[in-house]
């Protein structure tokens, strides 16, 4: 038999588990599915300085652990499986999954994003032997090679600067003349004595044997082309919102983020969303947070209507 619950939660970062933490403790009976890792993007940040209550910072990766055991204490369930469609069934949602149906008077959906690839050739054949998504994961295998940073914004450099203590040189590229990332990021880069940039530049092509060896680069000024000795290259340009199985039943913009109020309301009575997966979200682990206690609190009144 397909399982029932009061809310079904997809998404186990900092906004999936905030509602299940809410919705577990108004005593719904609850289901958060996660395909991937419980705690979201904010496991891969080595340190989060910006978290309220931990005046010393907490690696992501704990943060994560913490959230994901509150919310359990409080009896949340939690399925690993990758959620693939949602259809409406006489006032109810059924959440098709990799795992099987589930049927919830309610869905908050909390999946996030996933980090947007570069698109150009040798990314796919060498991911996993040279090109990755994730320092925090991967910067030890890199320790006194050069590597590069393709990006140029908070996330990059945050990248850049863990890299740094791992690689004998870290080359951020960047297609702009100057940086995005926030200002105390800026300072602590151009501080750093292994980090060097690569301005106004994009990536061509992804060069080498066994593993990588060298990036091809164009000049996007000049259309000046040149190569780059590096090990690795890591790439941090953007995430793209995991709403691919939502197409055609949820209302999303341009870019596939879905279009909430301020309640985490969806135009289908019902369905909320939370967290960075959503439009004009400030992808920050603090406001994903809210987001997943806001829906979760309308969510259950939603259900006691």
């Amino acid at each position: 038999m397909t399982e029932k619950y009061d809310v079904v939660i997809i998404g186990g970062g900092p906004a999936g588990l905030t509602a299940g933490l809410y919705a577990s403790r108004a005593r719904l009976n609850s289901l958060l599915i996660e395909k991937g890792l419980v705690g979201g993007q904010v496991a891969n940040a080595e340190r989060v300085e910006n978290y309220p209550g931990f005046p010393e910072g907490i690696s992501g990766l704990e943060l994560g652990q913490l959230m994901h055991q509150q919310a359990t204490k409080f009896g949340l369930k939690v399925l690993l499986a990758e959620a693939t469609g949602i259809e409406l069934q006489e006032g109810q949602k059924v959440i098709r999954t990799t795992e099987g149906d589930f049927i919830a008077k309610a869905v908050i959906i909390a999946g996030g994003s996933e980090r947007q690839k570069l698109g150009v050739p040798g990314e796919e054949e060498f991911t996993g032997k040279g090109v990755s998504y994730c320092a925090t994961c991967d910067a030890a295998f890199f320790r006194e090679q050069p590597v590069a940073v393709v990006g140029g914004g908070d996330a990059a450099i945050t990248e850049a600067l863990h890299l740094a203590k791992f690689a004998s040189r870290v080359t951020v590229i960047h297609r702009r003349g100057q940086l995005r990332a926030s200002r105390i990021l800026q300072e602590e880069a151009f501080s750093q004595p292994k980090i060097e940039f690569r301005w106004n530049s994009v990536v061509e092509k992804i060069e080498g044997g066994d593993s990588v060896k060298r990036v091809r680069l164009r000049e996007v000024k000049t259309g000046e082309e040149s190569a780059l000795e590096v090990a690795g290259i890591f790439v941090s340009v953007g995430l793209k919102p995991n709403t691919d199985y939502l197409k055609g039943i949820l209302p999303l913009d341009a870019t596939g983020l879905i279009i909430t109020n301020e309640r985490m309301e969806t135009k289908i009575p019902g369905i909320f969303a939370a967290g960075d997966i959503r439009y004009n979200s400030a992808r920050q682990a603090i406001t994903a947070a809210g987001d997943g206690a806001t829906a979760a609190i309308h969510a259950g009144k939603f259900i006691s209507k």
